[in-house]
């Protein structure tokens, strides 16, 4: 039993057929990112959920692992203008806004003219986000969440579709500011990029020290890009998917009847958690040629949409716990109910 019931025979068959269209299209777009990244096939698969699912991500890792190619290489293979900002302690938010600007015409009358920062693009790379200070940070919330931004009381809205790739290196903190809650609730994940495997590393040193590498090629557009988002958005999702969603989401809040995340989880995710979910697994089920998610979607995304949505205990830090820890225990859980 779906939890969106369709006793519509024709919507549901011109459904299906979009979708089989839709699995054709992303094969393709995931060969040719595979051309380029190497050894990244789980970053690329969450990637791709999150922006199929129309949200935003934050990517961790050290510098070196092809955060900056994956975000060049997506904006190539989907079709999509891409800005980058590099954030840095003095950057302000009309770098990123952008400014109005006094201007006198030939008459001789003054008016404000506004001119858009780097900001107004359809897939935006904030390149070591947490250099940033807070003020400038906080300039990213209104466009991440409603889509426009605000600049001296005039609303400009953005290019659609509109995502953001963060990246932070999570190993030097010197001179950094964290990302407020609020701010890492608007990603929709967040992707710890890793080594790659020792084949994959291989390859590496083979394909991109030669004369010439690999470079992506143009898949789809951005109109193709909207329709694929708005098909994920009407894929059914099965009562059990759901059922699994609303339990790991709640069980990893602390007054939920688990000991140990009362102890261990100071504040847990709020509903926004939930809504990524359901976002997610559809744009993971798309994107691995399936019309319908499953309960191992939910699994597969549990750390990525969870672990910047909650906080340890200081004595839970102190015992050496990790966040991936404690949701690794709750999707075990999840494992015995089902």
């Amino acid at each position: 039993m779906s939890a969106h019931t369709r006793t519509d025979k024709t919507d549901e068959s011109k459904l299906v057929a979009e979708a089989e269209a839709a699995l054709d299209t992303l094969k393709s777009v995931k060969s040719a990112i595979g051309t380029v990244i190497f050894g990244q096939e789980e970053v690329v698969e969450r990637t791709l959920a999150a922006i199929l699912a129309g949200g935003h991500v934050l990517l961790v890792g050290v510098p070196g692992l092809a955060k900056t190619k994956l975000v060049d290489t997506l904006g190539t293979v989907l079709g999509l203008g891409a800005s980058r900002i590099q954030f840095t302690p003095d950057l302000m938010p009309p770098d990123i806004l952008g400014s109005e600007v006094l201007e006198q015409a030939a008459d001789g009358k003054r008016s404000f003219r506004f001119i858009k920062g780097p900001i107004f693009t359809q897939l935006l790379m904030a390149d070591e986000i947490n250099r940033a200070s807070p003020r400038t940070q906080s300039a990213l919330l209104q466009a991440m969440q409603e889509y426009h931004v605000t600049v001296a009381g005039q609303s400009h809205d953005l290019p659609k579709p509109f995502h953001v790739l963060a990246t932070q290196n999570p190993l030097e903190q010197e001179g950094t500011y964290p990302l407020p809650e609020a701010q890492l609730d608007r990603f929709l994940m967040q992707i710890d990029v890793r080594y790659p495997a020792l084949d994959a590393e291989r390859r590496v040193l083979l394909d991109t020290t030669g004369s010439s590498g690999a470079k992506a090629a143009k898949v789809i557009d951005a109109a193709r890009l909207s329709e694929i988002q708005s098909l994920v958005r009407r894929m059914p999702v099965p009562e059990s998917v759901v059922e699994s969603i609303l339990t790991l989401v709640r069980s990893a809040r602390p007054g939920h009847g688990n000991s140990d995340v009362d102890r261990q989880v100071a504040w847990g995710p709020g509903p926004r958690a939930g809504q990524a979910m359901m976002l997610c697994v559809r744009g993971r089920a798309l994107a691995d040629g399936r019309l319908a998610p499953s309960v191992d979607d939910v699994r597969a995304l549990a750390e990525p949409v969870l672990q910047h949505r909650m906080a340890l205990t200081f004595a839970a830090r102190a015992e050496g716990v990790k966040v991936a820890d404690v949701i690794a225990r709750l999707v075990a859980g999840l494992d015995k109910r089902a």
